[in-house]
């Protein structure tokens, strides 16, 4: 079978793009990397609420800084503290315990904690701390995100 230049042009860019589709398939059958925290631990320490938390990062990139926006909500429900927590380093696949300590707080007045959003992230692209965020607690305190 013979084709003429402008069959052979079109087949030839119709083949090329079908190849440029196969690796875009497979790149979202690929589960984006993602850094999971979980709320390890939680104690009263000398008028202070420590919280423990473990980070993976389960990327190929190591994060150099990241630095999460969090809500601390009293008992009653409402906000009762806003901050940043910086978890420094964060290592590709490299489990990490980082602490914060919250004055004048009872761990039990704690009922719920939520990752508002990276003030910092570097390392990764952006959105890339917080995107594919996996949050668990081993504590009474509920963590969200």
């Amino acid at each position: 079978m013979t084709f003429s230049p402008a069959k052979s042009t079109l087949l030839g860019a119709l083949l090329g793009m079908a190849a440029l589709g196969t690796p875009a398939a497979k790149a979202e059958d690929t589960p984006a990397p993602s850094i999971a925290i979980e709320l390890s631990a939680a104690e009263d320490i000398d008028g202070a609420c420590r919280m423990s938390f473990l980070a993976t990062n389960s990327g190929a990139a190591d994060v150099d800084q990241a630095v999460y926006e969090v809500v601390l909500f009293g008992a009653n429900g409402g906000v009762a503290q806003l901050t940043l927590l910086d978890f420094r380093d964060l290592p590709a696949g490299r489990p990490r315990v980082r602490q914060f300590q919250f004055a004048g707080m009872a761990c039990r007045d704690i009922p719920r904690v939520l990752i508002n959003g990276a003030a910092t992230c570097s390392g990764l692209p952006e959105g890339g701390c917080i995107d594919n965020l996996l949050l668990s607690t081993r504590t009474g305190t509920e963590l969200i995100g």
